[in-house]
């Protein structure tokens, strides 16, 4: 029997849910705040020897509202069904019949509702009874057999993605792919299966094995939990899978984080954890291992998102109302993915329900959103969601210390999605993406960008081995600034790039061991590299733009996971990488073995539309493997290689509004990269705590750096201020994470160092005189802790602490004379750094009640971001100021920010 779970007010009052049952006598003791009967018919069976028979279609919808003491389960029923026409009858066995109408008789013989034989064919759930012991399959040879079908959601009728399958005694597992299917291979005989739903409750069936079966479960998703349920969703996950640096993160994890504004926001959930970092408060992008921002790929389903922020890097440009989960890529990246050289980071949004239309929204200081979902007819799903800001006020009340004057921001994003079920082997989803930023320093300069995706996939079943996905689709970003200061001098400026991509994706089981994974993918790049033009009539700025840039991506893959054994498994995967630049183009001719200086030009090169002018052809190498040391811990390695042929041209260690995209040319090479891991992983106390360890290096070739003074912006001859650079990354990452209990959290740290190097070849200008300098988002030491206490199953409250070595800087260290005029000496680069980074948030979250029937659940979310109030430097800038130069600090968020958001459901 367990015993009862004490809680006490800490800070805020106390609101407690228990519920415990006493075995021995089997009576019923606890509270039920509107429960479904469903659930409540849950508890009973796990703590009790009753088992129901009931068909859910009549109890569905009843809900159960009440508190017992010591009462017999007859008692309890009678209260529940009173005012209904249910009636129940008790076995001498204890099992449990409900019917409507007329009481049934209860003279069975034994066990005559325990069993039901499937065979090898489908099998669809019973409504009669949701638990009995199942025999499935034809008995055969061997001493193995294999289990497979779909997860299917008991409320919403969907496939359920993500879901753990596996078995308590082996600890063999899987999990179910986007279309909810999995397949398992067990020894035969009485077996439990267990089934653990993301956010949802952890569900068994009871199995006697004869012999390979199709088994199709329904499970339930609701997010309500008692304090007996132990909610776990991929416990061995972390051990069990062969590759390593894979970070996953559910909606529900993500809401419980601390945020600017209350608004829940993807990129800071994944900078929780290790290895990833940020250069610097309400930056745009993030780190990976010692990469550039702009190396890390950003998938919304299919679609590359070229800039995932909203208000100077406040928010994320994806609205979490409308994103199922996110896994982030650090090593061990699948074949399947290619084109960035840190990581790649998977949003995978989210699907429309098929039994009715609903909803979610917020309403915040800053934003407001809504989203719906639901069906359109018999075989067709929705989901559509909107955001939009007012956030002028915080501009206001930044602008004394964050010396933002007169500036106003605003932003929306938009994204829709439909799916069609064509047939049992056939589905079809169009989805498209629209976001918009405008915002402005002062009166007379305007900055606005924004994100444009769609796309249409093909989802088809050969058969039970062989699926594929087949997409189309368009990605396009632009931004423009336009200057008003002066009527002669008035210019709109903007750059923008435009993406058509195709991609085949099959996936393959070939026997018990081999899961393939192969196909093709395809880029088309139209990149206008910058164009200004006059504003208004009088202006007199001249036209002036570069060169449009084209260029064809095309890459093949082949990746496959093996287990060799119980305790090994290995995944591995080559992906052939072709990158062609076409014309038209004018290209200049440098003197062989000069740099490429304008002095050195001897000639130019013409090119027609369409001429190829320079391709690369390489391959990305992927290998990781596992092996289990046993059932609770394992050690991983394993090595990567990516290339990336398109480059972001920027001189400062975030990415801004202004920067622009290069693609690789006659004279820039794609950038490439090869990258170590080894690590232990190793699960504590029940799986209650996870724990792991991982060692990296890398090494990167082809990197851009800058001359000194370089001129990005109208530069139709960047070649003549790029550095060839290499680089290198090293680290160990900890990670300490505890799942279950009131108090739960997790804790993390990375020693990480990010170095570059002039190439001795690099003619043009030695950086640092060629030794290895820090990068500009080298940052040592950083330390991650998020911890959530649940004072109640209705009040939660989290405190999340971030620290991190402050990024490198170039300083002026002093002054001299020099051809009749003062200059300014500076060291060397990178040499210095701002000062450290701090910051502790704290908020709370209020779940409204539990009752199933009602017409929205709401939820209240208030907490203070940055409660120390720590002065954390952005950046650090001088002054010219009574003939000397005078340095500042610029901080962001330099106060405690309060914040509150009420978020509804429908």
């Amino acid at each position: 029997m367990r015993k009862p779970v004490l809680f006490f007010p800490i800070l805020f009052f106390l609101l407690s849910v228990h519920a415990a049952f006493s075995q021995q006598a089997d009576r019923i003791t606890g509270f039920f705040p509107g429960i479904s009967f469903l659930r409540f018919v849950d508890l009973v069976e796990e703590e009790t020897s009753y088992r129901f028979y009931l068909k859910e279609s009549d109890v569905k919808d009843l809900t159960v509202n009440l508190e017992a003491r010591q009462h017999r389960l007859e008692e309890v029923l009678a209260v529940i069904f009173d005012k209904t026409d249910l009636k129940f009858s008790i076995s001498g066995e204890q099992e449990v019949f409900i019917s409507r109408g007329e009481k049934m008789l209860v003279a069975f013989a034994p066990d005559y509702f325990r069993q039901n034989t499937v065979g090898t064919s489908s099998l669809v759930q019973d409504e009669f009874v949701r638990n009995r012991r199942y025999t499935v399959g034809t008995p055969g040879h061997g001493a193995e057999a294999t289990l497979s079908g779909v997860i299917t959601s008991l409320e919403s009728q969907k496939p359920i993605e993500g879901a753990v399958v596996y078995e308590r005694e082996s600890q063999r597992q899987t999990i179910t792919n986007k279309e909810g299917r999995y397949q398992l291979t067990l020894p035969k005989g009485n077996q439990t299966l267990l089934i653990q739903n993301i956010g949802g409750y952890t569900e068994q069936r009871l199995l006697d094995i004869q012999g390979d079966a199709a088994l199709d479960i329904t499970i339930g998703e609701g997010i309500f939990s008692l304090s007996e349920v132990v909610v776990r969703s991929g416990a061995l996950t972390n051990v069990s899978r062969p590759e390593m640096g894979v970070q996953s993160l559910s909606v529900q994890q993500l809401r419980k984080l601390p945020a600017v504004m209350g608004e829940v926001d993807i990129i800071r959930g994944i900078l929780t954890m290790p290895g990833v970092n940020t250069a610097g408060e309400a930056s745009v992008g993030f780190n990976v291992r010692g990469g550039a921002a702009d190396q890390n790929l950003i998938l919304l389903d299919q679609n590359t998102l070229y800039n995932p922020s909203h208000l100077f890097g406040f928010f994320s440009a994806v609205n979490s109302d409308m994103v199922q989960g996110v896994e982030l890529y650090k090593a061990g990246i699948p074949a399947s993915y290619g084109g960035r050289l840190s990581s790649v980071l998977q949003v995978t949004p989210k699907t429309g329900r098929q039994d009715k239309i609903g909803g979610s929204g917020g309403i915040g200081p800053l934003t407001s959103r809504l989203s719906l979902d639901g069906p359109l007819g018999e075989n067709t799903t929705f989901v559509v969601g909107a955001r939009l800001t007012y956030s002028d006020w915080l501009l206001d009340y930044l602008e004394e210390r964050a010396d933002l004057g007169a500036s106003r921001a605003q932003f929306g994003d938009f994204n829709a999605s439909i799916q069609q079920q064509l047939g049992e082997k056939d589905k079809l989803r169009a989805s498209a993406y629209y976001s918009m930023d405008k915002f402005q320093f002062d009166p007379d300069t305007v900055y606005s960008y924004s994100n444009l995706n769609y796309a249409l996939t093909w989802t088809h079943y050969f058969n039970d081995e062989l699926e594929a996905d087949f997409s189309l689709g368009q990605d396009k970003y632009d931004f423009a600034v336009r200057g008003e200061d002066n009527p002669l001098n008035s210019y709109l400026y903007g750059f923008d790039i435009s993406q058509t991509f195709a991609k085949a994706v099959f996936r393959q089981e070939k026997g018990d061991r081999h899961l393939l994974s192969y196909g093709i993918h395809g880029i088309g790049y139209d990149l206008n590299p910058g164009k200004i033009d006059p504003y208004g009539a009088e202006s007199i700025v001249i036209p002036d733009e570069v060169a449009r840039e084209k260029g064809l991506e095309a890459s093949v893959f082949l990746g496959d996971e093996f287990e060799v054994s119980e305790k090994l498994t290995l995944s591995g995967g080559v992906r052939l990488n072709w990158f062609g630049f076409f014309g038209p183009q004018t290209l200049p001719e440098y003197a062989s073995g000069e740099p490429y200086f304008p002095e050195n030009i001897i000639g130019d090169t013409s090119y027609g539309k369409g001429d190829l002018i320079k391709s690369y052809l390489g391959p990305e190498l992927r290998l990781s493997g596992r092996y289990a040391l046993n059932n609770w811990s394992s050690i991983k390695a394993g090595v990567n290689t990516m290339r990336q042929s398109i480059h972001l041209l920027s001189n400062s260690s975030v990415i801004t509004p202004t920067d622009t995209w290069k693609l690789s040319d006659a004279f820039i090479r794609p950038q490439t990269g090869v990258q170590y891991a080894l690590g232990y992983f190793r699960n504590l106390e029940n799986n209650a705590i996870e724990f792991s360890a991982e060692l990296y290096y890398r090494s990167m070739q082809n990197l851009l750096d800058y001359r000194s003074g370089a001129t990005l912006v109208l530069n139709d001859r960047i070649e003549q201020d790029v550095l060839v650079t290499k680089g290198k990354a090293y680290g160990l990452e900890l990670y300490l994470k505890k799942v279950t209990g009131k108090l739960n959290g997790s804790l993390a740290y990375t020693y990480s160092r990010s170095l570059m190097l002039t190439d001795p070849s690099e003619r043009k200008e030695q950086v640092n005189r060629s030794d290895w300098y820090p990068s500009n988002f080298d940052q040592p030491h950083t330390a991650n802790l998020v911890l959530n206490y649940e004072l109640s199953r209705r009040v939660n409250t989290t405190l999340a602490g971030k620290y991190s070595t402050g990024r490198p800087v170039t300083l002026p260290v002093a002054k001299f004379e020099y051809g009749g005029s003062e200059r300014v000496y500076f060291a060397d680069r990178n040499s210095f750094r701002i000062p450290d980074y701090f910051r502790l948030d704290l908020s709370v979250n209020l779940e409204g009640n539990h009752k199933v029937n009602k017409i929205a659940h709401g939820s209240w979310s208030l907490g203070v971001y940055n409660i120390l109030g720590r002065d954390n430097a952005y950046s650090v800038y001088y002054i010219p100021e009574g003939g000397k130069l005078s340095g500042y600090q610029l901080s962001i968020f330099a106060e405690p920010i309060p914040f509150v958001s009420y978020n509804f459901r429908f």
